[in-house]
């Protein structure tokens, strides 16, 4: 058993709490219900989706995020939707389904400006405010975007929070592209580790007694 085919949000689980991600994604003898938010986070991802590719409307409970994304559609470039890209172990690009596929990433938005050389990479989230922005999955897209693009040599990525219309920029470079790769290496070797030795050690956090649903846990509070 390994540890691949691993992907941002499953590395940030694992590094969150080692036992639980055991629980949820490996014996799977829990379950996490989907909440409301991440219902309705999908649903606006789709919309999202329809409205920029295909020109169809927004539902009028989306209407909020049209300005925004008509900003985004404004700008020079190919729009490519949903993208899903893979990863070798090598870091070649190849199809997400790829069986040899050790990274997976999936992104909102793909803006391919061919004649600058530049690709804006966008992730949409319904999140409130972006208190808790974390810039690591646009780190990883880019550097997807890097090796499925080869003529890109900038990338400019956001978090966008349609809600209270923020956005959360990092730009990359494709000459220092090489070296971010170190500490994602580093960070899938942790969660092979745990693979290979068995090794599931709980993280407790102020998270663990009203959102953890591993009840058998000694620090879940609710056992």
């Amino acid at each position: 058993m390994s540890a691949a085919p691993w992907s941002y949000s499953r590395l940030k689980a694992f590094e969150q709490c080692p036992k639980q991600f055991y629980h949820l994604k490996v014996a799977k003898d829990y379950v996490e219900k989907p909440s409301s938010a991440m219902f309705y986070g999908n649903e606006f991802h789709r919309a999202a989706e329809r409205y920029v590719r295909d020109g169809e409307p927004l539902p009028p409970k989306f209407m909020y995020g049209k300005p925004v994304l008509d900003s985004l559609m404004a700008k020079k470039g190919t729009k490519i939707c949903e993208h899903r890209m893979g990863l070798t172990e090598d870091l070649e690009p190849c199809r997400f389904s790829d069986r040899n596929a050790w990274y997976r990433g999936i992104c909102d938005l793909i803006i391919l400006d061919e004649e600058d050389n530049l690709a804006w990479v966008v992730d949409y989230k319904t999140s409130k405010n972006s208190r808790y922005a974390d810039k690591g999955q646009l780190e990883l897209m880019s550097l997807s975007v890097f090796k499925h693009f080869p003529m890109v040599e900038r990338v400019r990525a956001g978090l966008l929070f349609v809600v209270c219309k923020e956005l959360v920029k990092e730009n990359y470079d494709y000459s220092t592209a090489s070296s971010l790769w170190v500490k994602w290496y580093k960070g899938f070797d942790r969660m092979e580790k745990a693979y290979e030795t068995g090794v599931w050690n709980a993280n407790p956090s102020g998270l663990c007694r009203q959102h953890c649903v591993v009840t058998e846990c000694v620090y879940n509070g609710r056992n």
